[in-house]
């Protein structure tokens, strides 16, 4: 056993208990108290995205199609998600915990670090306590929140995932492994089915066994310095995390049952294809690849959770470009190979943009003048594309379309909320919704 000297208790992580669905009880007082889930679509397939705590109560589990969670509980209530109305809580919310402790990370639409003075680490229980009242007192008493306290980030987040809903968790690295010798591994943040197969193999079977291993044998496990970094922060010591580089702008769509047509297909790649090439241009870059791809068939994971089992893939090339004109060629170029080659009805289709540039490590092709035809041509299309967004941005994001601008199932075509990515609000293509109109699922 490594004897080492921890860090004392400087983080709390802040994790909203089914944010989606509390937020939609938040806005609407007749949902609280009643079972609700919240669904991309309006379709009685779909599955839950979130559940709110009435509803796992009675047993419906996550991602729960609305068929399955009413054979559960006839009576549960759905709504469609309204991604912009979550966004803009979510920085109400920022707003509010500024005003007790200053926000270190925001690492999800949902959850949120603090870095914590020793002053405000003594507190524990009672700074936990102030802070879910001051947001039941600005916000409502529905939309709570699990925190954690720990030396770490990792062991912070562990304490408030263990204890939700509405709970606290102090972790001290001197009650370990015993405090959380009842943590399933695959409970654990950063380790999935996957990671928990090569553990397994490694004759890690749970938390205590976990806790045992030396960091080069996590290193050997994770394949990587990432199980270092993780045997640090599970063990009380701070390993930063890496800034991360953008390597793609890209967006995807599970598609309806009746949007699994090689036509409709088409015409929601070419919404995420436009929707991540305003992305694009917004932070200033080139793309000079383009990859697409469809998933198919599937069957339920353990977590309940479709897996597809057929794919395609596609990747296409070009010059440095950021202009519409450009990765709308590119993607048909796709589409006509997806014709020939796709057997099966795509679940679902992603669109990304990659093989990034700027244009300081842009050099210029050898064989092409300045005054040549297609390179005046790329020219024009990127002058009508950044005048296509000044427009959006002056006069609304419905105000200019390239073409025939379809309405796909969900809407929010490359404005939905992913974990670790907070749309902005230019990437919401429509007028904002209002936060007290709730959508209500007609099905």
């Amino acid at each position: 056993m490594y004897q080492i000297a921890p860090n004392p208790v400087s983080r709390l992580y802040l994790d909203f208990d089914s944010f989606f669905a509390t937020a939609e009880q938040h806005f609407n007082a007749d949902l609280r108290g009643k079972p609700v889930g919240v669904v991309p679509l309006d379709r009685p397939n779909t599955g839950c995205i979130a559940i709110s705590r009435e509803a796992k109560a009675l047993g419906v589990k996550g991602m729960a199609s609305i068929s399955e969670a009413r054979k559960i509980v006839p009576d549960m209530i759905f709504v469609v998600a309204r991604h912009d109305v979550y966004v803009r809580l979510h920085k109400r919310i920022i707003k509010v915990l500024e005003t007790i402790l200053p926000v270190t990370h925001v690492r999800s639409i949902d959850e949120v670090v603090c870095h914590l003075l020793p002053s405000e680490a003594r507190k524990g229980h009672a700074l936990a306590d102030r802070i879910k009242t001051v947001l039941a007192s600005a916000f409502s008493p529905v939309l709570t929140c699990s925190i954690g306290m720990a030396p770490t980030e990792l062991l912070a987040k562990i304490g408030a995932e263990a204890n939700k809903p509405n709970g606290f968790a102090l972790i001290e690295t001197s009650n370990l492994p015993k405090s959380l010798a009842h943590i399933k591994l695959t409970d654990i943040p950063g380790i999935s089915t996957g990671m928990e197969s090569r553990l397994m193999a490694a004759g890690v079977t749970d938390f205590r066994s976990l806790w045992a291993i030396a960091p080069k044998q996590a290193r050997a496990i994770w394949r990587s310095v990432e199980g270092e970094r993780f045997w640090n922060e599970l063990h009380g010591l701070h390993a930063e995390k890496l800034p991360t580089q953008k390597r793609m702008f890209g967006h995807s769509r599970m598609l309806p049952a009746d949007w699994r047509t090689p036509q409709k297909v088409a015409i929601c790649a070419r919404q995420l294809t436009l929707g991540a090439a305003r992305r694009l241009r917004r932070d200033d870059l080139r793309a000079t690849k383009m990859s697409v791809s469809f998933k198919g068939g599937g069957y339920r994971g353990r977590t309940n959770s479709r897996k597809d089992d057929l794919r395609w893939d596609w990747e296409g090339s070009f010059l440095p470009a950021r202009d519409d004109h450009t990765f709308l060629e590119t993607l048909g170029k796709s589409l006509k190979e997806a014709e020939r080659a796709v057997n099966f009805a795509p679940r679902s289709v992603s669109v990304m943009l990659h093989g990034l540039t700027d244009d300081k490590q842009m050099t210029s092709d050898l064989f092409r003048g300045q005054m040549d035809p297609e390179q005046c041509g790329v020219a024009k299309w990127e002058k009508i594309s950044d005048v296509m967004d000044k427009l959006r941005r002056d006069h609304g994001p419905e105000a200019i379309t390239l073409g025939v601008q379809d309405i796909v199932p969900g809407g929010y075509l490359g404005a939905k909320i992913a974990f670790g990515r907070i749309p902005d609000q230019a990437d919401f293509g429509s007028a904002p919704v209002d936060d007290a109109k709730t959508h209500f699922c007609k099905v």
